[in-house]
Protein backbone atom coordinates (compact mmCIF):
# COMPACT_ATOMS: atom_id res chain seq x y z
CA UNK A 1 0.00 0.00 0.00
CA UNK A 2 1.01 3.61 -0.56
CA UNK A 3 0.01 6.59 1.58
CA UNK A 4 0.96 10.25 1.29
CA UNK A 5 1.72 12.02 4.55
CA UNK A 6 -1.34 14.17 5.27
CA UNK A 7 -0.40 15.16 8.82
CA UNK A 8 -0.65 18.89 9.65
CA UNK A 9 2.92 18.51 10.97
CA UNK A 10 4.21 17.45 7.54
CA UNK A 11 6.78 19.92 6.26
CA UNK A 12 7.30 21.65 9.59
CA UNK A 13 10.92 22.31 10.65
CA UNK A 14 12.64 19.70 12.77
CA UNK A 15 12.47 20.10 16.51
CA UNK A 16 15.64 21.94 17.62
CA UNK A 17 16.95 18.95 19.60
CA UNK A 18 16.37 16.65 16.64
CA UNK A 19 18.04 19.02 14.19
CA UNK A 20 21.07 19.15 16.50
CA UNK A 21 21.59 15.40 15.98
CA UNK A 22 22.39 16.08 12.32
CA UNK A 23 24.47 19.26 12.69
CA UNK A 24 27.68 19.18 10.60
CA UNK A 25 29.99 19.33 13.62
CA UNK A 26 28.16 16.42 15.22
CA UNK A 27 28.40 14.32 12.05
CA UNK A 28 32.13 15.04 11.84
CA UNK A 29 32.52 13.87 15.45
CA UNK A 30 30.64 10.66 14.65
CA UNK A 31 33.06 9.86 11.83
CA UNK A 32 36.05 10.70 14.01
CA UNK A 33 34.94 8.41 16.86
CA UNK A 34 33.96 5.52 14.63
CA UNK A 35 37.31 5.73 12.86
CA UNK A 36 38.84 4.34 16.08
CA UNK A 37 37.57 0.90 15.12
CA UNK A 38 39.61 -1.59 13.10
CA UNK A 39 38.76 -1.76 9.40
CA UNK A 40 36.51 1.29 9.49
CA UNK A 41 36.26 2.08 5.77
CA UNK A 42 33.43 3.44 3.61
CA UNK A 43 31.03 0.91 2.14
CA UNK A 44 30.41 0.81 -1.62
CA UNK A 45 27.90 3.06 -3.35
CA UNK A 46 26.54 0.99 -6.24
CA UNK A 47 25.45 2.65 -9.47
CA UNK A 48 22.70 0.40 -10.85
CA UNK A 49 22.25 2.12 -14.21
CA UNK A 50 20.95 -1.01 -15.89
CA UNK A 51 18.22 -1.57 -13.33
CA UNK A 52 17.34 2.13 -13.45
CA UNK A 53 16.69 1.87 -17.20
CA UNK A 54 14.57 -1.23 -16.66
CA UNK A 55 12.53 0.56 -14.00
CA UNK A 56 12.12 3.67 -16.13
CA UNK A 57 13.90 6.12 -13.82
CA UNK A 58 16.89 8.37 -14.38
CA UNK A 59 19.38 6.77 -12.01
CA UNK A 60 19.55 4.37 -9.07
CA UNK A 61 22.28 4.35 -6.42
CA UNK A 62 22.38 1.83 -3.58
CA UNK A 63 24.57 2.22 -0.50
CA UNK A 64 25.70 -1.36 0.18
CA UNK A 65 25.97 -1.89 3.93
CA UNK A 66 26.57 -5.63 3.55
CA UNK A 67 30.27 -4.71 3.70
CA UNK A 68 30.15 -2.69 6.93
CA UNK A 69 33.01 -3.76 9.23
CA UNK A 70 32.42 -7.45 8.66
CA UNK A 71 29.15 -7.17 10.61
CA UNK A 72 27.06 -7.12 7.46
CA UNK A 73 24.72 -4.31 8.45
CA UNK A 74 24.40 -0.54 8.79
CA UNK A 75 23.66 -1.12 12.46
CA UNK A 76 27.38 -1.63 13.00
CA UNK A 77 27.41 2.18 13.18
CA UNK A 78 24.66 3.21 15.60
CA UNK A 79 25.01 0.88 18.58
CA UNK A 80 28.81 1.02 18.61
CA UNK A 81 28.83 4.80 18.41
CA UNK A 82 26.39 5.12 21.31
CA UNK A 83 28.49 2.74 23.43
CA UNK A 84 31.69 4.67 22.67
CA UNK A 85 30.04 7.98 23.57
CA UNK A 86 28.59 6.61 26.80
CA UNK A 87 31.92 5.07 27.80
CA UNK A 88 33.80 8.32 27.19
CA UNK A 89 31.21 10.29 29.14
CA UNK A 90 31.32 7.93 32.13
CA UNK A 91 35.13 7.99 32.18
CA UNK A 92 35.05 11.79 31.97
CA UNK A 93 32.53 11.98 34.83
CA UNK A 94 34.62 9.80 37.11
CA UNK A 95 37.94 11.42 36.21
CA UNK A 96 36.58 14.96 36.22
CA UNK A 97 37.83 15.92 32.78
CA UNK A 98 37.09 15.54 29.09
CA UNK A 99 38.22 12.21 27.65
CA UNK A 100 39.34 11.88 24.04
CA UNK A 101 38.70 8.84 21.89
CA UNK A 102 42.43 8.09 21.76
CA UNK A 103 42.34 7.51 25.52
CA UNK A 104 39.99 4.53 25.29
CA UNK A 105 42.99 2.21 25.40
CA UNK A 106 44.63 3.87 28.40
CA UNK A 107 44.81 1.94 31.67
CA UNK A 108 43.15 4.83 33.53
CA UNK A 109 40.10 4.82 31.28
CA UNK A 110 39.95 1.03 30.94
CA UNK A 111 39.67 0.65 34.71
CA UNK A 112 36.38 2.53 34.43
CA UNK A 113 34.98 1.17 31.17
CA UNK A 114 35.79 -2.44 32.08
CA UNK A 115 33.21 -2.14 34.84
CA UNK A 116 30.45 -1.03 32.48
CA UNK A 117 27.76 -3.36 31.13
CA UNK A 118 25.65 -2.45 28.10
CA UNK A 119 22.35 -4.17 27.40
CA UNK A 120 19.85 -4.07 24.57
CA UNK A 121 17.11 -5.96 22.80
CA UNK A 122 17.69 -6.89 19.18
CA UNK A 123 16.48 -8.78 16.13
CA UNK A 124 20.15 -9.39 15.36
CA UNK A 125 22.09 -6.49 13.87
CA UNK A 126 21.77 -3.85 16.60
CA UNK A 127 22.87 -6.39 19.18
CA UNK A 128 25.99 -7.16 17.18
CA UNK A 129 26.83 -3.47 17.06
CA UNK A 130 26.36 -2.96 20.81
CA UNK A 131 28.40 -6.07 21.58
CA UNK A 132 31.18 -4.94 19.25
CA UNK A 133 31.19 -1.50 20.86
CA UNK A 134 31.33 -2.99 24.35
CA UNK A 135 34.30 -5.13 23.38
CA UNK A 136 36.05 -2.08 21.89
CA UNK A 137 35.77 -0.09 25.13
CA UNK A 138 36.58 -3.11 27.30
CA UNK A 139 33.10 -3.42 28.78
CA UNK A 140 30.53 -6.21 28.83
CA UNK A 141 27.36 -6.74 26.80
CA UNK A 142 24.14 -8.56 27.64
CA UNK A 143 21.89 -8.95 24.61
CA UNK A 144 18.21 -9.90 24.76
CA UNK A 145 16.65 -11.68 21.77
CA UNK A 146 13.05 -12.74 21.25
CA UNK A 147 11.92 -16.21 20.25
CA UNK A 148 11.81 -15.39 16.52
CA UNK A 149 15.54 -14.61 16.25
CA UNK A 150 17.34 -17.47 14.51
CA UNK A 151 20.17 -19.42 16.15
CA UNK A 152 22.56 -18.23 13.42
CA UNK A 153 21.93 -14.61 14.33
CA UNK A 154 22.29 -15.36 18.05
CA UNK A 155 25.63 -17.08 17.47
CA UNK A 156 26.86 -14.14 15.38
CA UNK A 157 26.26 -11.78 18.33
CA UNK A 158 27.76 -14.16 20.89
CA UNK A 159 31.03 -14.18 18.93
CA UNK A 160 31.64 -10.66 20.20
CA UNK A 161 31.68 -11.91 23.78
CA UNK A 162 28.11 -10.97 24.62
CA UNK A 163 25.96 -12.88 27.06
CA UNK A 164 22.75 -13.87 25.30
CA UNK A 165 19.32 -13.94 26.94
CA UNK A 166 16.31 -15.51 25.18
CA UNK A 167 12.93 -13.87 25.79
CA UNK A 168 9.60 -15.44 24.89
CA UNK A 169 7.40 -13.34 22.63
CA UNK A 170 8.10 -10.52 20.18
CA UNK A 171 10.74 -7.82 19.77
CA UNK A 172 8.67 -5.51 21.95
CA UNK A 173 8.68 -8.14 24.70
CA UNK A 174 12.46 -8.33 24.52
CA UNK A 175 12.70 -4.53 24.77
CA UNK A 176 10.61 -4.57 27.94
CA UNK A 177 12.66 -7.38 29.47
CA UNK A 178 15.98 -5.74 28.60
CA UNK A 179 14.80 -2.50 30.20
CA UNK A 180 13.69 -4.28 33.36
CA UNK A 181 16.81 -6.41 33.82
CA UNK A 182 19.22 -3.57 33.04
CA UNK A 183 17.46 -1.31 35.55
CA UNK A 184 17.67 -3.99 38.26
CA UNK A 185 21.40 -4.46 37.68
CA UNK A 186 22.44 -0.87 37.04
CA UNK A 187 23.43 -1.63 33.44
CA UNK A 188 23.23 0.89 30.62
CA UNK A 189 20.41 0.25 28.13
CA UNK A 190 21.49 1.07 24.57
CA UNK A 191 18.21 0.84 22.67
CA UNK A 192 17.52 1.89 19.11
CA UNK A 193 13.92 2.66 20.00
CA UNK A 194 12.67 5.37 22.35
CA UNK A 195 9.83 5.88 24.80
CA UNK A 196 8.78 8.68 27.16
CA UNK A 197 11.79 9.66 29.26
CA UNK A 198 14.23 7.65 27.15
CA UNK A 199 15.25 9.58 24.06
CA UNK A 200 18.90 10.66 24.27
CA UNK A 201 20.52 7.26 23.67
CA UNK A 202 18.27 6.35 20.71
CA UNK A 203 19.24 9.78 19.39
CA UNK A 204 22.92 8.81 19.69
CA UNK A 205 22.19 5.58 17.82
CA UNK A 206 20.54 7.55 15.01
CA UNK A 207 23.46 9.96 15.04
CA UNK A 208 25.82 7.04 14.46
CA UNK A 209 24.05 6.25 11.20
CA UNK A 210 25.03 9.65 9.79
CA UNK A 211 28.55 8.33 9.11
CA UNK A 212 27.07 6.17 6.35
CA UNK A 213 25.03 9.07 4.96
CA UNK A 214 28.00 11.45 4.92
CA UNK A 215 29.89 8.85 2.87
CA UNK A 216 27.01 8.61 0.41
CA UNK A 217 26.62 12.38 0.00
CA UNK A 218 30.33 12.70 -0.80
CA UNK A 219 30.07 10.02 -3.52
CA UNK A 220 26.70 10.69 -5.16
CA UNK A 221 27.26 12.37 -8.54
CA UNK A 222 24.13 14.49 -8.02
CA UNK A 223 21.75 14.98 -5.11
CA UNK A 224 18.95 12.41 -5.16
CA UNK A 225 15.42 13.47 -5.99
CA UNK A 226 13.82 10.48 -4.23
CA UNK A 227 14.86 8.35 -1.26
CA UNK A 228 13.12 5.24 0.05
CA UNK A 229 14.31 3.70 3.32
CA UNK A 230 13.10 0.62 5.16
CA UNK A 231 11.93 0.87 8.75
CA UNK A 232 11.30 -1.18 11.85
CA UNK A 233 10.83 1.24 14.75
CA UNK A 234 11.96 3.99 12.38
CA UNK A 235 15.42 4.95 13.64
CA UNK A 236 17.29 4.62 10.36
CA UNK A 237 14.48 6.15 8.32
CA UNK A 238 14.37 9.13 10.67
CA UNK A 239 18.15 9.51 10.55
CA UNK A 240 18.10 9.60 6.75
CA UNK A 241 15.13 11.96 6.55
CA UNK A 242 16.58 14.28 9.18
CA UNK A 243 20.12 14.27 7.80
CA UNK A 244 19.03 14.94 4.23
CA UNK A 245 16.75 17.72 5.45
CA UNK A 246 19.71 19.43 7.13
CA UNK A 247 22.08 18.84 4.19
CA UNK A 248 19.74 19.76 1.32
CA UNK A 249 17.28 22.14 2.97
CA UNK A 250 14.52 23.27 0.62
CA UNK A 251 15.97 21.02 -2.10
CA UNK A 252 15.74 17.87 -0.01
CA UNK A 253 14.66 14.71 -1.86
CA UNK A 254 11.17 13.29 -1.56
CA UNK A 255 11.26 10.64 1.12
CA UNK A 256 9.26 7.43 1.63
CA UNK A 257 9.29 4.95 4.54
CA UNK A 258 9.07 1.26 3.54
CA UNK A 259 7.75 -1.43 5.90
CA UNK A 260 6.60 -5.05 5.74
CA UNK A 261 2.82 -5.24 5.41
CA UNK A 262 2.89 -7.64 8.38
CA UNK A 263 4.64 -5.10 10.65
CA UNK A 264 3.57 -1.62 9.52
CA UNK A 265 3.48 0.40 12.73
CA UNK A 266 4.67 3.60 11.01
CA UNK A 267 2.16 3.27 8.17
CA UNK A 268 -0.64 2.77 10.68
CA UNK A 269 0.67 5.70 12.72
CA UNK A 270 0.42 7.84 9.59
CA UNK A 271 -3.15 6.61 9.02
CA UNK A 272 -4.16 7.50 12.59
CA UNK A 273 -2.06 10.64 12.90
CA UNK A 274 -0.25 9.55 16.06
CA UNK A 275 2.31 6.93 17.16
CA UNK A 276 0.42 3.65 17.09
CA UNK A 277 1.23 0.24 18.53
CA UNK A 278 -0.15 -2.54 16.35
CA UNK A 279 -0.97 -6.14 17.16
CA UNK A 280 1.55 -8.74 16.09
CA UNK A 281 0.46 -11.44 13.73
CA UNK A 282 2.20 -13.74 11.30
CA UNK A 283 6.00 -13.24 11.26
CA UNK A 284 7.65 -11.58 8.28
CA UNK A 285 10.79 -12.73 6.49
CA UNK A 286 11.96 -9.12 6.91
CA UNK A 287 12.92 -9.99 10.48
CA UNK A 288 15.02 -6.88 11.12
CA UNK A 289 11.92 -4.78 10.39
CA UNK A 290 9.46 -6.79 12.47
CA UNK A 291 8.53 -4.12 14.99
CA UNK A 292 5.09 -3.20 16.25
CA UNK A 293 5.52 0.19 17.89
CA UNK A 294 7.35 3.28 16.56
CA UNK A 295 10.23 4.98 18.29
CA UNK A 296 8.92 8.31 19.57
CA UNK A 297 12.01 10.23 18.45
CA UNK A 298 11.81 8.63 15.02
CA UNK A 299 8.12 9.40 14.66
CA UNK A 300 8.63 13.04 15.63
CA UNK A 301 11.07 13.37 12.71
CA UNK A 302 9.18 11.26 10.21
CA UNK A 303 5.80 12.91 10.72
CA UNK A 304 7.49 16.13 9.57
CA UNK A 305 9.92 14.88 6.92
CA UNK A 306 8.51 11.67 5.44
CA UNK A 307 6.43 12.40 2.35
CA UNK A 308 4.95 8.93 1.98
CA UNK A 309 4.61 5.52 3.64
CA UNK A 310 4.79 2.25 1.69
CA UNK A 311 4.17 -1.36 2.72
CA UNK A 312 5.53 -4.38 0.83
CA UNK A 313 4.68 -8.07 0.83
CA UNK A 314 6.84 -11.11 1.54
CA UNK A 315 6.94 -11.96 -2.16
CA UNK A 316 7.98 -8.43 -3.12
CA UNK A 317 10.90 -8.52 -0.67
CA UNK A 318 12.04 -11.94 -1.87
CA UNK A 319 11.87 -10.87 -5.51
CA UNK A 320 13.93 -7.76 -4.72
CA UNK A 321 16.60 -9.99 -3.15
CA UNK A 322 16.75 -12.06 -6.32
CA UNK A 323 16.89 -8.99 -8.54
CA UNK A 324 19.89 -7.61 -6.67
CA UNK A 325 21.62 -10.99 -6.68
CA UNK A 326 21.16 -11.43 -10.45
CA UNK A 327 21.66 -7.91 -11.77
CA UNK A 328 20.95 -6.31 -15.11
CA UNK A 329 23.94 -6.42 -17.46
CA UNK A 330 26.56 -3.92 -16.40
CA UNK A 331 25.39 -3.62 -12.79
CA UNK A 332 27.19 -5.10 -9.80
CA UNK A 333 25.60 -7.98 -7.91
CA UNK A 334 24.46 -7.08 -4.41
CA UNK A 335 23.96 -9.56 -1.57
CA UNK A 336 20.87 -8.18 0.18
CA UNK A 337 19.13 -9.89 3.05
CA UNK A 338 15.38 -9.95 3.45
CA UNK A 339 15.29 -6.59 5.19
CA UNK A 340 18.12 -5.16 3.11
CA UNK A 341 16.17 -5.54 -0.11
CA UNK A 342 12.98 -3.96 1.27
CA UNK A 343 13.80 -0.48 -0.04
CA UNK A 344 14.02 -1.79 -3.63
CA UNK A 345 10.78 -3.70 -3.06
CA UNK A 346 9.20 -0.41 -1.98
CA UNK A 347 10.47 1.43 -5.05
CA UNK A 348 9.10 -1.24 -7.37
CA UNK A 349 5.80 -1.25 -5.48
CA UNK A 350 5.36 2.49 -6.06
CA UNK A 351 6.46 2.31 -9.70
CA UNK A 352 4.00 -0.52 -10.42
CA UNK A 353 0.99 1.68 -9.69
CA UNK A 354 0.44 4.72 -11.92
CA UNK A 355 -1.40 6.73 -9.26
CA UNK A 356 1.28 6.09 -6.61
CA UNK A 357 4.08 6.81 -9.06
CA UNK A 358 2.50 10.15 -9.99
CA UNK A 359 1.73 11.07 -6.38
CA UNK A 360 5.34 10.44 -5.37
CA UNK A 361 6.66 12.25 -8.45
CA UNK A 362 8.69 9.41 -9.94
CA UNK A 363 9.50 9.70 -13.65
CA UNK A 364 12.22 9.08 -16.22
CA UNK A 365 14.37 11.85 -14.71
CA UNK A 366 14.19 10.75 -11.07
CA UNK A 367 17.45 10.10 -9.23
CA UNK A 368 16.72 7.47 -6.58
CA UNK A 369 18.84 6.59 -3.55
CA UNK A 370 18.34 3.36 -1.57
CA UNK A 371 20.21 1.54 1.18
CA UNK A 372 20.91 -2.17 1.28
CA UNK A 373 20.79 -2.24 5.06
CA UNK A 374 22.09 -5.78 5.49
CA UNK A 375 23.69 -8.67 3.68
CA UNK A 376 22.96 -12.36 4.22
CA UNK A 377 22.86 -12.23 8.01
CA UNK A 378 20.95 -15.53 7.91
CA UNK A 379 22.73 -17.42 5.17
CA UNK A 380 20.51 -20.50 5.23
CA UNK A 381 17.41 -18.40 4.68
CA UNK A 382 19.18 -16.40 1.98
CA UNK A 383 20.06 -19.56 0.06
CA UNK A 384 16.48 -20.76 0.41
CA UNK A 385 15.02 -17.54 -1.03
CA UNK A 386 17.61 -16.65 -3.66
CA UNK A 387 18.69 -20.15 -4.63
CA UNK A 388 22.39 -19.32 -4.54
CA UNK A 389 25.24 -19.03 -2.08
CA UNK A 390 25.83 -15.42 -0.95
CA UNK A 391 29.62 -15.79 -1.09
CA UNK A 392 29.43 -16.82 -4.74
CA UNK A 393 27.22 -13.84 -5.55
CA UNK A 394 29.53 -11.43 -3.74
CA UNK A 395 32.49 -12.78 -5.69
CA UNK A 396 30.73 -12.54 -9.08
Amino acid sequence: MFLLNSSPDHGRPLDADDAAIFAPDQVAEVERLLAQRDNHVPTPLRDLSGLARTLGIGSLHVKDESYRLGLGSFKALGGSYAVIRLALEEAGRQLGRSIGADELVSDEVRRITSGMTFGCATDGNHGKSVAAGARLVGGKAVIFVHSGVTDERVEAIAKFGARMVRVEGTYDDSVAEATRVCAENGWQVVSDTSWPGYERIPGLVMQGYTAMLAEAVRELPEPPTHVLVQAGVGGLAAAVAGYFDVVYGDKRPRFAVVEPDRADCLYQSAVKGAPTRIAHGEPTIMAMLECYEPSLVAWRILVRKADAFVTVSEDEAAEAMRTLARPTAGDAAIVAGESGAASLAGLRHVLADAASRKAFGLDAHSRVFLINTEGATDQARYREIVGADPAAIAAS
